[in-house]
């Protein structure tokens, strides 16, 4: 499940006030369905958002979260499915690996504390990573105690004394560089899950045409947050976009005055207008989303650079054009899809340059 359909989940479950359990993979040894630092949630009533296995292991979870609420204490928990052991445990997983979790219990009275707090960054769209007590031999610091460290310094503690909350900070920043989630054991005797806290992707479609509608629609069951913007009001009123976070009717010329451009992770202009897409490249010129990508044969990409001139000159070496990995696409749901495989590898770090793209015309 993505992070945005766990946060919906449990900003439902909160407004019912239930009680519930965030469980996270704190260790891992071999092959696992899941890695330090992936997340779900377990309600009292033993329902679940996410997966940490293949759907092995979660009802087990959730009947161990019942505990864990019952006692308003967290605990730990180590699933070996290696060799044998996966058979004589009895759940015949067949992962080969060793997974450990932390069931860390979220009450109202403590206004589901640290989780509401981790929600609230990544809807503001802050990178940050949670520094999590899973062990403790520490007088005066118990497993749960949590750490929220921004990028920028800002930080809130839930549980730690001044003491520790300095020390996981500076560890905080290191992984917050590295960009690597780890388990770890200091001298001081807390055995600490580091784990970034990655803000939802929002994607920005310039354009609301009938092939932006499964765009939009995959993006959005994928988790991230898309606005869909066209300046010709008929194509947002039509609808197809109710998935989207946000469809709007835009001005070109005004695009930054009603859209805070630079807080997009990737935009994709799509209007299949030659003069507005003008437009829209030359705003986007002026900020650095990590992805942007025009629909069109590289010919229109490299007329509407030269047309921007100078103002262009900062796309050149990062505007995607023709959009998309070369997957045989040739129907608006396909488009979509190699559009969003492309968005996926980039977002993600992997190298998409050596796949060949596509030289399919815009419709």
């Amino acid at each position: 499940m993505s992070q945005r359909q766990i946060i919906r989940t449990f900003e439902t479950w909160r407004a019912q006030g239930q009680a519930m359990v965030l469980a996270t993979v704190f260790d891992t040894i071999g092959s696992t369905y899941s890695k330090a630092g992936h997340r779900i949630l377990i309600a009292a009533n033993s329902d679940y958002q996410g997966l940490v296995s293949g759907g092995c292991l979660e009802g087990d979870l959730a009947e161990r979260a019942r505990a864990v609420i019952e006692r308003d204490e967290a605990a730990a928990v180590t699933y070996d499915m290696r060799g044998e052991a996966d058979e004589l445990f009895g759940l015949g997983v067949g992962c080969n690996g060793l997974i450990r979790v932390f069931l860390q219990p979220l009450q109202p009275a403590q206004d589901y504390q640290p989780f509401a707090s981790m929600v609230r960054r990544l809807l503001a769209h802050r990178r940050a990573v949670v520094a999590t007590v899973i062990e403790s031999t520490r007088p005066g610091v118990a497993p749960g105690g949590t750490l929220i460290f921004e990028e920028g310094g800002a930080r809130e503690t839930h549980g730690l004394d001044a003491a520790a909350a300095d020390a996981l900070a500076t560890e905080c920043e290191r992984v917050l560089k590295e960009g690597e989630n780890r388990y770890a054991m200091d001298d001081s005797g807390l055995g600490v899950l580091y784990a970034t806290l990655e803000p939802i992707p929002k994607l920005l479609l310039l354009g609301g045409g009938l092939d932006a509608v499964p765009l939009a629609g995959m993006a959005s069951d994928l988790g991230w947050r898309v606005t869909v913007a066209d300046h010709r009001p008929g194509y947002i009123q039509r609808g197809g976009f109710e998935r989207a976070e946000r469809a709007l009717h835009v001005d070109p010329d005004r695009l930054p005055e009603q859209l805070p451009l630079a807080e997009f992770d990737a935009v994709v202009v799509m209007s299949h207008h030659l003069a507005t897409d003008r437009k829209y490249l030359g705003h986007l010129a002026r900020v650095s989303p990590r992805y942007v990508g025009i629909l069109g044969p590289r010919a229109r990409k490299e007329r509407l650079l030269e047309d921007l001139g100078e103002g262009g000159a900062p796309l050149r070496d990062r505007l995607k054009g023709p959009v998309g990995l070369d997957i045989g696409a040739d129907t608006p749901e396909s488009i979509a899809l190699s559009i969003l495989a492309e968005l996926q590898a980039t977002l993600a770090g992997a190298t998409v340059e050596s796949l060949t793209k596509s030289k399919r015309a815009a419709p």
